[in-house]
């Protein structure tokens, strides 16, 4: 790792050695491909790619610093702004760490694990919808966005009856959950699924076989296996480089293990393992894979795990929170990968001493330099919609 004076200097050198034929310009921070205030310099000679380097520090949402200044209650709605398009995934990541470590992950009810999953299967599918829909438009393809939006918005609807919120929910408490789910979630629930299904099938049939789209996409920015892995990416990257990794069935956490789903890869298709394409169809796959997911918690959560009357979603959740001195990772499958949280805990304090986030856009970024090198200004485009980040994340 080199230190901030190393960088610059790395920097200055790399901005020396450019040759009197080679330009150099900025995409972003103002960029719309760039998703976000992202600015990266590029080296170009014509319009060939000679070099990238990436400006971070933008949108810089002081998480780390929030941890150890609050409790650990209260910095739960922090994590929602970290990737603030799976907020519910990042709350799940962050309470499952702190249940560990107070040691009562094993007594959670059975129907708040099952609720926790389906609400963050839902809200995965709205991530890789946004996903799908802005990498579409990246390209040129303006329907899919639309369609994507049209269809995450019922999801959006439906997190916030359950929560309160639209985007950022604070639903996943310490322990339990803010409230039950509401009366006719289960089958509001179903009939979205029943309307989502044929209409993931359109979206797959506009996108995936489209022959201005797969030229497009089809051997770009292709990722070998053993550089995602050097670079530490994760989730959808990684696992369209060919690589069968995911933290559901790995680290087998909450209720995953009893339920049943698939992990697709990279299998080159349309061009070369690993190419923008298949980064792209690991996502529409993924989302075929939760609503199966959604449909068997739905299954348990009207069956073996009703409603019941006197039910308390608040029971387990601890009034003060006080750990013993200890050092513990918790990782998670977000939509874009491993989000993993490090605690380094104070005796008698229910604030942390230390709370290191580990985000996946952040890694999965970093190896746009890597892959990018040698390819077209439009090429690039194409491969860091396929990478999917959030600036919020990148700049935790």
């Amino acid at each position: 790792m080199l230190t901030y004076n190393q960088g610059y200097e790395n920097y200055k050198k790399r901005i020396a050695a450019v040759s009197p034929q080679e330009m150099v310009i900025n995409m972003g921070p103002q960029h719309p491909s760039t998703h976000g205030v992202l600015r990266l310099e590029l080296i170009t000679d014509g319009e060939l790619v000679k070099d990238i380097i990436p400006h971070l520090g933008y949108l810089h949402r002081c998480f780390d610093k929030h941890a150890e200044s609050m409790s650990y209650t209260k910095t739960i709605p922090f994590t929602d702004r970290l990737d603030y398009l799976s907020s519910m995934n990042n709350s799940h990541a962050f309470v499952m760490g702190v249940e560990r470590m107070l040691g009562i992950d094993k007594e959670i009810p059975k129907r708040i694990e099952y609720i926790r999953v389906l609400v963050c299967e839902l809200n995965r599918i709205a991530s890789h919808l946004i996903a799908i829909g802005t990498y579409g438009i990246d390209i040129g393809a303006f329907t899919p966005f639309m369609w994507c939006f049209r269809d995450r918005e019922h999801i959006m609807n439906m997190l916030e009856w359950a929560s309160g919120s639209r985007m950022l929910y604070n639903y996943i408490w310490i322990g339990g959950l803010f409230y039950d789910l509401p009366v006719g979630f289960e089958d509001r629930c179903r009939d979205f699924i029943s309307y989502f299904k044929p209409k993931l099938v359109e979206l797959d049939d506009l996108l995936s076989t489209n022959q201005i789209f797969i030229s497009r996409t089809a051997n770009i920015g292709v990722l070998p296996a053993d550089v995602a892995i050097n670079y530490g990416c994760s989730g959808p990257m990684l696992r369209a480089s060919g690589i069968k990794w995911d933290l559901r069935r790995i680290d087998a956490y909450s209720v995953y293990p009893e339920i049943e789903f698939d992990i697709p890869i990279g299998k080159g298709e349309m061009g070369a393992v690993g190419d923008c394409w298949d980064r792209y169809k690991v996502r529409v796959d993924e989302v075929k894979e939760s609503v199966h997911i959604i449909e068997q918690c739905l299954d348990r959560l009207l069956s073996d795990f009703k409603r019941m009357p006197d039910f308390d979603p608040r029971a387990l959740v601890p009034k003060r929170i006080n750990i013993k001195p200890q050092e513990y990772y918790i990782r998670a499958e977000n939509p874009k990968g491993e989000l993993g949280f490090h605690f380094v805990t104070q005796e008698r304090s229910d604030i942390p001493r230390r709370v290191k986030s580990r985000g996946p856009s952040f890694n999965n970024l970093s190896v746009l330099p890597e892959i990018g090198k040698g390819q077209l200004i439009s090429d690039l485009i194409s491969i860091l919609g396929s990478i999917d980040i959030v600036l919020g994340e990148v700049d935790r």
